[in-house]
C-alpha cells in the first residue's frame, strides 16, 4: 500500500466527514440565516424547473442506491437469495437510469446558471464550483457502468462494499487494502465524493439536511383577504 492511498482511502475519508459535519454544525450555530438554497427561481422559472425536478429524482435515486447498496452487509444480500452478480446488474440499471436523469437535469441546471445573465450575475463562485463538482462526480459514476460492464461476477463492487464498511466500522487498514486494486475510474469517483464532503458546509448544499417538518405541528396560519373600501 502507497502512502497516497493509505491518506486518500484510509485518513481522507474521516477528514471529509469531520469537516462536513463539524462544518455543518458551526455554520447552522453561527450562520443561520445563510442555510438556505438561495433560489433563483424569480430570475427564471422554466429551465429552473425542469433541471431542478430532474436532478432531484435522479440524486435522490442514486444516493439510496450507494447507501443501501454499500453499506448493506454482504451476509443480509445472501439472506434475500441475492446474488454478487444480480447486485451487479441491478446497481448498472437503476445506477446507469438514475445517473442519466440526474445528468440531464443537471446539465439544464448548469447551462442556465453559466448562459442565463441574470442568474450568473446572481450568482457565488462555490455555487458554480459545487455544480461542476456535482457533474464531474456524475460523469465518473457514468463512466464506472460500461468499466462495471467488464466484470459481472460483482468482484469490483464486493471490494468497494469492503472499503465503505471498514471505514464505517473505522478499520481503516482493511478499507485500504480491499480498495487497493479497483480500476482508477472507482478511486476517482471516491476521491471526489469525499472531496464533496469537504466543501458541503460551504456551499448551498447544507440545505439537504434541513426538512421543515415544524410545518406538519404549527399552528395553522389565517389569512384575511384585504376589504375594499
Amino acid at each position: 500500500m502507497s502512502h497516497f492511498s493509505i491518506f486518500a482511502f484510509g485518513i481522507y475519508p474521516y477528514i471529509a466527514m469531520a469537516v462536513m459535519f463539524i462544518g455543518s454544525w458551526i455554520r447552522y450555530d453561527r450562520e443561520q440565516y445563510t442555510w438556505k438554497a438561495s433560489s433563483s427561481q424569480m430570475l427564471e422559472k422554466r429551465q429552473l424547473h425542469i433541471g431542478s425536478v430532474l436532478f432531484h429524482v435522479g440524486v435522490i435515486g442514486i444516493f439510496f442506491g450507494h447507501f443501501v447498496g454499500l453499506l448493506t452487509p454482504l451476509a443480509v444480500w445472501h439472506a434475500l437469495g441475492v446474488t454478487a452478480e444480480f447486485k451487479q446488474l441491478l446497481a448498472m440499471g437503476a445506477g446507469g437510469l438514475f445517473g442519466v436523469i440526474c445528468f440531464v437535469g443537471l446539465t439544464i441546471l448548469i447551462r442556465r446558471r453559466l448562459m442565463n445573465h441574470r442568474v450568473r450575475a446572481t450568482s457565488k463562485k462555490m455555487d458554480i464550483i459545487i455544480l461542476l463538482m456535482l457533474y464531474g462526480q456524475l460523469i465518473l459514476g457514468l463512466i464506472s457502468i460500461p468499466v462495471s460492464g467488464g466484470h459481472l461476477d460483482g468482484a469490483e463492487m464486493l471490494k468497494l462494499m469492503a472499503w465503505a464498511q471498514n471505514i464505517m466500522t473505522f478499520n481503516s487498514v482493511a478499507a485500504v487494502e480491499a480498495i487497493s486494486d479497483v480500476n482508477i475510474v472507482f478511486k476517482l469517483h471516491v476521491i471526489l465524493g469525499m472531496t464533496l464532503f469537504v466543501v458541503f458546509p460551504f456551499s448551498r448544499l447544507v440545505h439537504m439536511l434541513s426538512a421543515p417538518l415544524q410545518y406538519l405541528t404549527r399552528a395553522p396560519q389565517i389569512v384575511r383577504r384585504k376589504v375594499g373600501r
